[in-house]
């Protein structure tokens, strides 16, 4: 796999780094203190983005309100097999399958390009699954792999839900990894180049015209990757109400319609080019699942 793959992969993957543990009372002081952000904020719906960086550590983290109480949005993030019709949804995830051996779970992540490709051109990342965190109004699922390509390590994906009140729940969606010195100059070097027009969420500063200017470099980076996995999320849930055969379809034309939402940070696909990628790659993903040899 050529050096320039590998950054790609560590720029659409979500290696997440490490997260500071929460609780309930935690999350709810920070929906409480978000309340302005969330009512008010560029992304005309309940949600607050933020990243920050290190030397060594890129994150970014999401708190939005979704439109489900948390009898149903508790109960449905979690178990490996849901994280896997979930991940999928996004642009770079070429397929997902779930394992277990005793207590420990395990999701084995592809994450590929933005188009169809075997598998053996997609980055295996095997991400251990444990249910952190459970009680009647709170929930935390972390997601952990030790090691990615270019020396990248300390991946996690961290996901909390809050109960609000009979409608509502709180999320909040952290992603974030550790990195090197060969990681951080390929990252600069894709910036450079191919990635010097890509932008982030926030709002940095104004042009003479008075239009925003949005964040750029390796913070923007993770902070599209974050926006990209919390649509997932939140088009995951939106067709929980649907007859299971009906969800596919209405997930794969949320997420898209979600990411066309924001066309100058995330557009990449026409819906139609997604919408035939990801059928064909749910349907491999469907075969790995019975234990079925794919490309």
């Amino acid at each position: 796999m050529t050096p320039l793959r590998l950054l790609c992969l560590i720029l659409l993957c979500s290696p997440l780094g490490l997260l500071q543990a929460a609780d309930a009372p935690t999350l709810r002081a920070r929906h409480a203190a978000l309340v302005p952000q969330l009512e008010r904020n560029q992304f005309q719906r309940p949600l607050y983005l933020e990243s920050s960086q290190t030397d060594s550590q890129l994150q970014g983290d999401i708190y939005a309100e979704v439109a489900q109480p948390f009898s149903q949005t508790g109960p449905a993030l979690q178990g490996t097999e849901q994280w896997c019709e979930m991940l999928i949804l996004h642009l770079n995830v070429k397929a997902c399958q779930a394992s277990a051996a005793g207590a420990n779970s395990t999701l084995s992540v592809h994450i590929g390009r933005k188009f169809d490709q075997p598998l053996a051109d997609a980055y295996p990342f095997a991400f251990s699954y444990r249910v952190e965190a459970s009680a009647p109004d709170y929930l935390r699922v972390g997601l952990k792999a030790a090691q990615g390509p270019l020396g990248t390590s300390d991946y996690r994906i961290v996901l909390e839900v809050l109960a609000l009140d009979e409608q509502r729940s709180f999320l909040h969606l952290s992603y974030a990894y550790s990195y090197g010195v060969a990681a951080s100059l390929a990252m600069q070097g894709y910036l450079a180049t191919t990635g010097r027009d890509k932008v982030g969420f926030s709002i940095v500063g104004q042009t003479d015209a008075g239009q925003p200017v949005y964040l750029g470099d390796m913070r923007g980076v993770v902070e599209r990757n974050t926006m990209r996995y919390y649509l997932a999320v939140d088009a995951y849930l939106g067709a929980l109400q649907l007859p299971v055969a009906e969800r596919l379809d209405k997930r794969l034309n949320d997420w898209h319609s979600g990411v066309e939402r924001y066309p100058r940070q995330l557009h990449e696909l026409e819906r139609a080019a997604y919408l035939s990628m990801k059928h064909g790659e749910v349907q491999r993903q469907q075969a790995l699942a019975q234990g079925a040899a794919v490309e």
